[in-house]
């Protein structure tokens, strides 16, 4: 299958008065044209980091990319110069954020931000960008597209917003979409208005989809593959089904676990018990031993390869090591 990204031994790390900290510690993953792709786990397991890694928009100088590849169409982004980066950005990878009121800017309408894309990335006139943004909004579900280019973000709603970020992103009709927790401030129905409103215009333009969520329920709604991160770490990777039928790692069956079910009582929710190693001293060996309930000794001493048990389908635990094979 083409490969329209690929990262190879991705090292992001903070570098602070503290130490480093290694936020994204040596992931791998390609993604085709067209693919839909989760990255899930939990707050601090480095998928943020990823997301602003590829888009090379990390907060210099702390933050940087130590080590690795990012490949998009066979181009290394991770040396390229900013000026050639900021023709990717945006026109042929673009990304939606988490709060939306951050990626907006208070002092500027609606219109003057989304216009702004089309003037920089094809040239455009004011009024002409003007009518862009316009009808741009008015394909997202913005009620009233002519009168809200005169808004300022405060003046929308959070899912009004949310939309005018999504136009935003969808100006230039990028190759591939990152979406940051795209519904986490918004209320369950808008929720589901923007999940869908993010399908439907993935499958219109044939983009490629980097879903990052907390949310199982909605990854698997979403995307076709799943990786899960941990302390900065692919711990696996499969297709949606096989992750959610066979869950293979332990951290993966205890994210698993913790979802609310129908006639289960939230007090008596399984948990995961600890928390997440100091990403400033990382422990030896596996990085989830300290919380897993089938840790060994060697889990302890030796950190895991990621291995292949099953056709496509990736764990990072000594438990999976008798497969096809280590993933690259």
């Amino acid at each position: 299958m083409e490969t329209l990204l690929r990262i190879r031994d991705l090292r992001t790390y903070f570098f602070t008065l503290s130490g480093i900290v290694r936020a994204v510690d040596g992931i791998s993953f390609d993604l085709a044209p067209g693919e839909t792709l989760g990255l899930v786990g939990e707050s601090g397991c480095g998928k943020s980091v990823t997301a602003l890694s590829i888009m090379r928009i990390l907060p210099e100088p702390a933050g940087r990319i130590a080590e690795g590849s990012i490949l998009f169409r066979g181009k290394e982004l991770t040396g390229l110069p900013e000026k050639e980066m900021e023709k990717i950005r945006g026109e042929k990878i673009a990304m939606v954020y988490q709060e939306p009121m951050t990626a907006l800017n208070p002092a500027f309408t609606i219109g003057d931000q989304l216009g702004e894309v089309f003037r920089f990335h094809q040239g455009l006139g004011k009024r002409e960008a003007l009518e862009k943004a316009a009808h741009l909004l008015d394909q997202v579900g913005m009620p009233s597209p002519a009168s809200r280019i005169k808004d300022y973000p405060h003046q929308l709603s959070g899912g009004m917003r949310q939309r005018a970020v999504i136009a935003m992103a969808m100006a230039c009709n990028p190759e591939i979409l990152i979406a940051d927790e795209p519904v986490t401030a918004l209320d369950v129905t808008i929720q589901a208005q923007i999940l869908d409103l993010i399908l439907k215009l993935r499958s219109r333009m044939g983009m490629s989809l980097i879903l990052i969520s907390h949310d199982l329920g909605v990854v698997a709604n979403m995307v076709k593959r799943v990786i899960v991160m941990y302390a900065g770490r692919i711990v696996e990777s499969a297709g949606v089904g096989e992750v959610f039928r066979s869950p293979l790692h332990p951290y993966t069956r205890g994210l698993f676990q913790s979802i609310p079910r129908i006639g289960r009582r939230v007090d008596t929710l399984p948990e995961i018990p600890g928390s997440v190693p100091n990403l400033l001293n990382l422990p030896a060996g596996c990085k989830f031993a300290n919380r897993c309930p089938e840790a060994m000794d060697r889990c302890r001493m030796e950190e895991p390869h990621l291995f292949e048990p099953g056709r496509d389908h990736f764990s990072r635990c000594w438990l999976n090591e008798c497969g096809i094979g280590n993933a690259p």
